[in-house]
C-alpha cells in the first residue's frame, strides 16, 4: 500500500499552529453561547423558551453543515497530499457550489414546513412562546445558506492546515453576534428580533469574508474561479465523503433532542442536573473535538500522498495529545465544581446529580472518549465514512437512547441512568473503531478516480 508515496512531514511547530487556534476556536463556541444565553435572558422567560426551542433545530444544522464540510474538504486535502493544488481548488469550488444548494434546498423546505416545525415539532407551547418562536424562526433560518458557506470555508482553511484563519473568521462573526445583541437588545430594547437579526448579520459577514479568502493567491490551493457547473467525479466523492458525516451528525442530534423529552419527565432537579452536566461536559470535550478536526487535516494529506503509514503515525501522535490535553480540561472542571455549582445556584438535589454526572463523565472521558470519538475522525478523513455512519448511528439509537430510557425512566436510575448508557455507547463504539482502525481496509477508501 506504500506504492508511489510522496514524502509528507508535519513538524511540532506545524501541529502547535493547527492545533492550538482550532482549541481557541471550541472554547470560543462556548463561551459565545453563554453571553447569548444571559442577553437572552433579559428580555424574558418566554423569550428564553422560545429562544431554546428553535435553536434545538439551529445546533442540528450547525453541526451537520460542519460535518458534511469537513467531510467534503477531505477530499481537497487529499489532492493537496497527492501535490495536485489545481484540482484541490477546483474541489473546493465544487464543494462551496455544493453546500450552497443543499442549504438553499433546506431553507425552502424549512419555511414550507414552518406549520409542522412549530405547531408538531415544538408541541403545545404557550401563545407568547410561540408568538416569539414564530418571529425568530422566520429571521433566523433565513441565515442557513451563509452558515452552510461558512461551514465550508472554515473545513476547508482546516486542511490547508492554516486554522488561525477559521478561528479569525469564528471569532469576527461570534463577535459581531454577541455586540449585535447588547445592542439591540439593551440599546433599542428589542425581543427575539435583537438575538435573531445579529445572527443573520454575522453569519453573512463570515460567510462573505470566507469567500474572499480562498481567493486569496498565496494559499496552497486558490479558488480561483466560482462555478455553477458540477463536475460529477467531484460531486460524488464529496457525496461519498461528506453525507455520511452529516448524516451522522444529524442522527446523533436527532437522538439527543428525544432523550431530552425523556429528562422533561423525571423532574426539574433532573433536567437541570442534565442541562449542567451537558454544559461542563462540553468544556470537557474542547480538546478532544479540536484534536479531531487536526486528524481530519493531517490524516487527509497523507493519504492523499499515499503514506498509510505515516497516517496511522500521526494518528497516534495526536490521539496521545488529545488524552494529554482532555486530562487537563477535565481537571480545571473538576477542581472549578464547586465553585460552578454555586454559580448555577440550583438546588441541592440537582447540585447533587449534577456533581455525580460531572465526575462520571470526567471519569470516562479521560479513560475512552477519545478513542470513541477523535480516532474515528483518522477514518472519515480516509473516506470509511459510511462504515462510521452506520457505527455511531447504531450505537447511539441502541445503546444511549433505547438503553438510556430503559435505564432512566423503566429501571429507576433516572437522569444517571442515561448517562451511565452514553458510556455504553462510547464503549460500543470503540469495539469497532479500534479494530477497524489498526485493519487495513480503510486504506482501500481514498479519492475515486
Amino acid at each position: 500500500m506504500e506504492t508511489s508515496q510522496m514524502n509528507i512531514e508535519f513538524s511540532r511547530q506545524d501541529l502547535r499552529r493547527l492545533i492550538v487556534p482550532l482549541v481557541i476556536e471550541q472554547l470560543l463556541a462556548i463561551t459565545v453561547g453563554l453571553f447569548d444565553s444571559v442577553m437572552v435572558s433579559q428580555v424574558g422567560e418566554a423569550a428564553i423558551s422560545a429562544v431554546s426551542l428553535v435553536d434545538t433545530v439551529n445546533v442540528l444544522l450547525v453541526n451537520a453543515f460542519a460535518a458534511l464540510a469537513t467531510g467534503g474538504a477531505a477530499i481537497a486535502g487529499q489532492y493537496l497530499g497527492r501535490r495536485e493544488p489545481e484540482k484541490a481548488g477546483h474541489s473546493s469550488a465544487q464543494l462551496l457550489l455544493f453546500m450552497g444548494e443543499v442549504s438553499l434546498l433546506i431553507t425552502l423546505l424549512f419555511y414550507l414546513g414552518r406549520g409542522f416545525v412549530l405547531g408538531t415539532v415544538f408541541g403545545q407551547v404557550e401563545p407568547d412562546v410561540a408568538a416569539y418562536a414564530n418571529t425568530y424562526y422566520l429571521i433566523v433560518e433565513s441565515s442557513t445558506p451563509f452558515l452552510a458557506i461558512y461551514s465550508a470555508g472554515a473545513a476547508l482553511f482546516r486542511v490547508m492546515g492554516n486554522s488561525r484563519i477559521s478561528m479569525w473568521v469564528s471569532l469576527g462573526m461570534n463577535a459581531i453576534n454577541v455586540a449585535g445583541n447588547a445592542l439591540l437588545i439593551f440599546g433599542f430594547h428589542m425581543g427575539v428580533e435583537g438575538v435573531a437579526i445579529p445572527t443573520v448579520v454575522s453569519r453573512l459577514a463570515a460567510a462573505a469574508v470566507m469567500v474572499i479568502l480562498l481567493r486569496r493567491p498565496d494559499l496552497p490551493m486558490r479558488t480561483e474561479r466560482f462555478t455553477l457547473r458540477h463536475d460529477r467525479y467531484v460531486v460524488r466523492n464529496i457525496l461519498r465523503f461528506g453525507v455520511p458525516n452529516g448524516l451522522e451528525s444529524s442522527m446523533f442530534q436527532l437522538g439527543k433532542i428525544l432523550l431530552l423529552s425523556t429528562v422533561s419527565v423525571l423532574g426539574t432537579a433532573s433536567v437541570a442536573a442534565n442541562a449542567i452536566g451537558n454544559n461542563l461536559a462540553s468544556f470537557q470535550c474542547v480538546a478532544g473535538n479540536a484534536l479531531g478536526l487536526a486528524i481530519v487535516t493531517v490524516v487527509s494529506r497523507c493519504i492523499g500522498a499515499g503514506s498509510y503509514e505515516k497516517a496511522r503515525s500521526y494518528t497516534s501522535k495526536l490521539m496521545k495529545y488529545t488524552y494529554l490535553f482532555m486530562v487537563v480540561f477535565i481537571a480545571i472542571t473538576l477542581v472549578s465544581l464547586p465553585l460552578l455549582l454555586r454559580l448555577y445556584n440550583v438546588s441541592d438535589e440537582a447540585a447533587g446529580y449534577a456533581r455525580q454526572i460531572v465526575w462520571m463523565h470526567g471519569v470516562m472521558g479521560v479513560l475512552i472518549w477519545p478513542l470513541s470519538f477523535t480516532l474515528p475522525q483518522a477514518l472519515r478523513a480516509a473516506g470509511d465514512t459510511r462504515f462510521t455512519m452506520v457505527v455511531s448511528t447504531v450505537s447511539m439509537w441502541t445503546m444511549r437512547v433505547g438503553f438510556g430510557i430503559l435505564l432512566g425512566r423503566h429501571l429507576g436510575f433516572g437522569v444517571l441512568g442515561i448517562w451511565m448508557a452514553m458510556f455504553v455507547d462510547w464503549i460500543l463504539r470503540i469495539a469497532f473503531f479500534l479494530p477497524r482502525f489498526l485493519g487495513h481496509r480503510w486504506e482501500t477508501m481514498g479519492l475515486r478516480e
